[in-house]
């Protein structure tokens, strides 16, 4: 195998590893969000995009292929996005 190949493989493998990573960090601060909305009393009404970004992060089915997670990470940011946008939100006031 050339080096050029081995360089080539490397890099591939590095750019997998980062994606993937940026993705499980991205689910793990998805999840303590909605962890934080709900111990807070804040009514977490998007339950479909949290539910929704993880079935997508975790079902075989995807818009590009899975060694590129892109698809992944984006969904996961406008999941979380979206989630922050209803916490941002002011609350109804009572009574």
């Amino acid at each position: 195998m050339s080096t050029e190949m081995t360089a080539l493989l490397v890099v591939a493998g590095v750019v997998v590893v980062a994606t993937l990573a940026t993705a499980v960090l991205l689910l793990v601060r998805l999840v303590r969000t909605r962890r934080l909305l709900r111990d807070a009393g804040l009514p977490v009404e998007r339950q479909w995009v949290f539910w929704g970004a993880i079935a997508y992060l975790v079902l075989p089915a995807d818009l590009l292929p899975d060694p590129v997670f892109l698809d992944d990470i984006g969904v996961l940011l406008l999941a979380l996005r979206s989630l922050r946008s209803a916490a941002d939100r002011p609350s109804a006031p009572d009574g």
